[in-house]
């Protein structure tokens, strides 16, 4: 048997999906990321997403030679480090889509490193955007972005939102606990949504700063490679200088900064879903039962049929969303909505039915007899939080159903 994270499967979508919207320089760094994610990351992927978390299995080298490529660089303009492409957010939602293929995790990083990180700092200063963001581009700074508390996740409200940046002089003190921070055991710095009285503001603090201590990694069903942990705040000065935005823009930041999250997400699920797919697909074409492969069954073909169909829709609604936002629209609701709980809920019902098409192999997560890996394993264990994070899916429901009724009606 063969080792599946070493030899892929042939990929349906080459044939299966027909790109009518992504621009030229989308499909070509399509093929970047693809072969960067075949050469360098494949290789890493299975211990990436077995080994238990901790900061020294993150997956420095990867994150390393991501800098090196360049593809930190493809969600920025030319003025802050990036590549200044015309399609900026099209670009990084497939890229991300090409890493998720592969892993997940690395997907993860990757979204709160570029997309929520590195979006929230080019509303900095050009002094912090020097001194951050374009580390950010180059790789030599890792980013976080931080909204979630203990009791505060979904609802980002003043009345829930227990971190406080209180102003002193020229700056602010800020005090609080931030739970589930991705990078935050590797970062260097964060940008933090922080409650205050002159409303919701958002800070860029060093982790590195007096009052700041960082938890341990958390250990989690999957997305291993994707470090999470808390963040503690003690008294932490920061210096107005580091406030990005205005007083009371806080909040707006971050969910705008969130909506380009979630059509990263979108496509994670894509990511996810094909790979899943394409496991399942070489399975029931080779794999023999009661004299006939398995996918001659009807059953398999029908499911199949509808997985097919389902992938063609779930990548054509974030690339959908993206363009819009490539065009300038802040919230391109409802697709980004859409977009993310459709395609992460697809991740999650392949990887289960890849796992059901290839019975006791796509249980296993590793093979005593020849040390065989199956990636759908990895995938189903990964999927499930794509749900959860940067907004459940009953929050995106939320959003299509207020702009199907008015949130008047629902809210």
């Amino acid at each position: 048997m063969k080792d599946m994270t070493q030899s892929p499967v042939p990929r349906m979508a080459d044939t299966m999906y027909h790109d009518m919207l992504s621009p030229p320089e989308v499909v070509a760094i399509r093929a970047e990321v693809r072969d960067f994610a075949e050469r360098v990351l494949r290789p890493r992927a299975r211990a990436i997403g077995e080994t238990d978390e901790s900061v020294e299995s993150f997956p420095r080298d990867v994150f390393d030679a991501m800098g090196e490529a360049g593809l930190f660089r493809i969600p920025f303009s030319a003025q802050n480090g990036g590549r200044g492409l015309s399609h900026p957010v099209a670009a990084t939602a497939t890229a991300i889509e090409e890493l998720a293929y592969v892993s997940n995790s690395v997907a993860a990083v990757y979204d709160v490193h570029c997309i929520l990180a590195g979006r929230t700092m080019e509303r900095a200063s050009p002094e912090l955007r020097e001194e951050f963001l374009l580390p950010v581009t180059q790789g030599t700074k890792i980013g976080a972005f931080a909204t979630t508390e203990p009791e505060a996740s979904t609802d980002l409200s003043r009345r829930a939102m227990q971190t406080t940046a209180m102003r002193k002089g020229a700056g602010y003190v800020v005090t609080g606990h931030k739970r589930w921070i991705t990078n935050a055991p590797v970062a260097d710095f964060v940008t933090m949504l922080c409650n205050s009285d002159e409303g919701m503001v958002e800070l860029l603090i060093d982790l590195k700063s007096p009052g700041v201590r960082v938890g341990a990694p958390d250990r989690k069903l999957g997305n291993r490679g994707q470090l999470t942990g808390d963040i503690y705040l003690d008294k932490v000065e920061v210096p107005e200088a580091r406030r990005i935005g205005e007083p009371g823009e806080g909040l707006r930041i971050a969910l705008q900064t969130l909506t380009y999250g979630r059509i990263g997400i979108a496509a994670t699920g894509a990511g996810m879903a094909q790979a899943c797919f394409d496991e399942a697909m070489q399975h029931l074409k080779t794999r023999q039962a009661f004299g006939k492969p398995v996918g001659a069954n009807q059953h398999w073909q029908f499911k199949m049929a509808e997985r097919a169909t389902a992938l063609e829709n779930a990548r054509s609604l974030y690339l959908k969303a993206a363009l819009r936002m490539d065009q300038g629209t802040e919230f391109p609701e409802p697709e980004a909505a859409m977009a993310k709980y459709y395609a992460t809920e697809l991740a999650v019902d392949m990887a289960r039915d890849a796992i059901q098409a290839m019975g006791g192999y796509g249980f296993m997560r590793s093979l005593s007899h020849d040390d065989h890996h199956n990636l759908v394993e990895t995938m189903y264990r990964d999927a499930k939080i794509a749900e959860i994070y940067e907004g459940t899916n009953e929050i995106q429901r939320l959003v299509i159903a207020r702009a199907l009724f008015g949130k008047e009606l629902t809210g």
